[in-house]
């Protein structure tokens, strides 16, 4: 006997039990995939999770990193510009 089993029926289960929240608010996620989730609270009342990746921002350039490195080494020098006076910019009308 051959059985036409349709694709959805074949695919794995989503994970699915209850939960109940402790008494600080929060639930425990079993066995998640994700450490960081957007939360969305619907008007139903439904909460839905969707996982997040964070990624790490640009990383600095070796330029600007050897330009910052010698900046301070200059600073520390003594090597730097005189104090500038700001009540100048303070009085100008923008």
């Amino acid at each position: 006997m051959v059985w036409d089993i349709p694709p959805m029926m074949t695919a794995a289960a989503p994970k699915e039990y209850d939960a109940r929240v402790d008494a600080k608010k929060r639930v425990t996620i079993r066995g998640a995939g994700h450490q960081y989730f957007r939360v969305v609270h619907r008007k139903d009342g439904t909460i839905l999770l969707k996982p997040r990746v964070l990624q790490d921002a640009e990383p600095v350039s070796a330029r600007t990193l050897r330009a910052m490195d010698e900046a301070m080494q200059n600073l520390r020098a003594g090597k730097r510009s005189k104090p500038e006076d700001l009540k100048k910019l303070a009085a100008m009308k923008i």
